[in-house]
This record gives C-alpha cells, structure tokens and sequence, in this order.
C-alpha cells in the first residue's frame, strides 16, 4: 500500500529537462520499503554524469518523505543502459521520427525571424521576443537557424551543450526558453562552413531530432537575406510565418521587401513587420531619429502589395544602449530591465503574436465518419 503511495507521490516530480513525470518516463527503477520503515528508491538517470542528478534527487526524496509512516528515505541513482535509452527515446518520439510540428493538430505557432539585411538587430529581437513570450507563461523554443552566423547561446547565457539521450537532444535552457544552435557543438571562434545541403539537414535534426516538448511558440532566427535556409525553413516548416525586421532607413527598408518575394514563392504568410532601431531618447526627453523615420510603414505596405493583404507594423523598438548590453551579457532587456520603454515595445510585439488563444482553425484534422 505504502509503495502504491510513494509511486503516486513520484508521478509530481518532474524531470528538469524533459518536463515530464519520472514516472512517465520509466526512470524510477524501484522502491523498496525494509522492516524499519526505511523507503529506498532507485532512480534511472538520461546519462551518467547527469548535470540534473542533485536536483533530481532532492525532488524525488521530499517527495517519497510525504507518505506517511516512513523512517527515513533513501535515493539512489544509476543511468541507463542502452536499451533503457532506446525505449525512452521512442517514447517521446511517439514511435515517429518527422517534425513534430508537421503534425495534424500540433498548435505550435511558428515564426521565421528575417531580414533583408544584416546589421539591423534581428538576433536581438528574436531572443528578447522569445523572452517575453516565456515571462507571459508560455513554452517557447528558439531554432538559430543562421548556421554560419550563429548567436543565440550567447545572447541567451547559454554555455553547456544539449543531452544526449540515445539519438536524440535535449535542448538547453535559458530565462524559460529552450534553444537549438549550431553554436553549441563549434569550438570558441570556429566557422562554420557549410554549404546549402547541409545547412538544409542541420534545421530538419533541430526541428526533428531535438525534443522540445509541448511548445506554445517556436522561433526561428533567419540568417539575413533569402538564400537557402530561408528557403529549406518553408520546405521543412512550411506552417511558419514570417516577421520581418528592418530599421528606419530607405536602404534596409527597400532590401527587407524582397523578403515579400520570397514569401509569395514559398506561399508563406508574413505575420509583420518590426521597425528596429526606431528613435533614441535624449537625456532631455527628445527623440533624435538617427537612421530617418517612416521604414517600417514602408516595408509592411509594400510586402502588403506583394502578399495581396494587409501587412501590420508589430511594433518600433527604439535605440537603447542596454537593449545591446543584454544580448553580451547573456540577459535579453526583457528580463532585466523588464519595465523600460524598449523593454515594453518588445513585450508588445511579442504578445501582438500569440494574442490569439491556440485553435484548430484552419488546420487539417484527421477524420473518418463511421456508417451505421
């Protein structure tokens, strides 16, 4: 009866990494409960060297500890063999092994983050965005799909390297956003110099080969322009929608309109339009527009025209110092200086994204009609 107990009791500790009871996972091995009352319970980690194994045991003993009637509790962990690994992995895979976000009835909503251009502060929109979304309470995941200019782990803080359970990663996390980059399996300072195929198999193992769980918003951060990863991105995930980053500049607005004609080839729907590096505020309160004004009512008019619908300006993000501060530090503003104007702009394009509730609508479901 005990042992029922302390088996129900494990079901509410979760894994750190998988974010799923230990239970569900086949990770507790057994429990025993001796003559004096003492509960010993045997716990399978993913790896040895497990980076989650002290946080993993504490949760598991103070939750064995409440059942009532014990002495004492003792944890003990072991990884698992191979076979263990297999038979997770094909767990959280579903017996599967495509894009999940492909799916019928996946309501992961997907954006693409681009540019026509590089230097217009794409990257950092993309990771404040993703932190904000997650503050708002959301799961979010993060795909650095600028394989040959990657950033995402250092705008995040991220230093370790994915898990490694059997054939597939688990990614790592950051101020509650898991990330994906090639940055994290490159030596400090390598290049990456890969071409189009290859850059096209990395995205289709992050989409597929990664476990991100249940995720509410997946970003993707676009290399500049519309090569080839813009390209493999709609053939892999052809349900993304683009939100497309400019500055106020005639020469970045009219680059980022070719972004339409990409849109309209690959059939993919532009979500919007942000218009970075908007204004910066004087210490007298005045606004000095140092890259001119108007680019992105420019932009979104214009792809407006191309797409054959209306196109929405998201948001003006304006120049703040610390808004690039953050991303060297590892910390986007979103989190450290949540309550700032930039900060504010940021969490008012992010959630100008996912202000409609998750739904069905429109998608393809799979039906059957039974005859009587």
């Amino acid at each position: 009866m005990r042992i029922t107990r302390i088996h129900e009791a494990l079901n509410g500790v979760i894994d750190p990494e998988i974010h799923r009871p230990i239970t569900e996972l086949g990770m507790v091995d057994s429990v025993t409960i001796d003559a004096d009352d003492v509960a010993r319970v045997q716990v399978l980690l993913t790896i040895e060297g497990c980076p989650m194994r002290g946080r993993i045991e504490q949760d598991t003993a103070e939750a064995t500890a409440t059942v009532p009637g014990l002495s004492r509790v003792e944890v003990s962990t072991s990884a698992m063999n191979e076979e263990q690994r297999r038979e997770l992995t094909n767990r959280l895979r579903q017996g599967r092994r495509q894009i999940p976000f492909n799916q019928a009835g996946s309501l992961t909503r997907i954006y693409a983050i681009s540019s026509g251009k590089g230097g217009v502060g794409k990257s950092t929109v993309t990771a404040n965005l993703a932190a904000a979304m997650a503050a708002d309470g959301l799961r979010v995941g993060v795909i650095d799909a600028d394989i040959h200019g990657f950033s995402m782990p250092g705008m995040f803080g991220i230093t370790a390297q994915p898990t490694k359970v059997s054939d597939l990663l688990m990614p790592p996390e950051a101020h509650g956003v898991a990330v994906m980059s090639i940055g994290m399996f490159v030596p400090e300072g390598q290049a990456v110099v890969w071409r189009g195929p290859k850059m096209h198999r990395a995205i289709e193992q992050f989409a597929s080969d990664v476990f991100w769980g249940d995720l509410d918003v997946l970003l993707l951060d676009l290399p500049p322009g519309t090569g080839d990863v813009a390209i493999s991105v709609a053939q892999l995930l052809p349900s993304a929608q683009m939100v497309v980053v400019t500055t106020p500049q005639q020469s970045a607005a009219t680059v980022a309109e070719r972004v339409g004609s990409l849109a309209s080839s690959t059939e993919q729907e532009i979500a919007g339009v942000v218009e970075n590096m908007a204004g910066l505020t004087l210490p007298d309160g005045s606004v000095m527009d140092v890259f001119g004004a108007g680019g992105g009512d420019r932009v979104a008019a214009t792809l407006a025209e191309s797409v054959g619908h209306d196109v929405p300006v998201l948001g003006r993000v304006g120049l703040d110092p610390a808004l690039r501060e953050g991303s060297d530090q590892g910390v986007p503003l979103v989190v450290s200086h949540p309550d700032s104007p930039t900060a504010m702009a940021l969490k008012g394009v992010a959630r100008s994204l996912v202000r409609k509730p998750r739904g069905l609508t429109g998608m393809k479901l799979p039906l059957s009609v039974a005859k009587g």
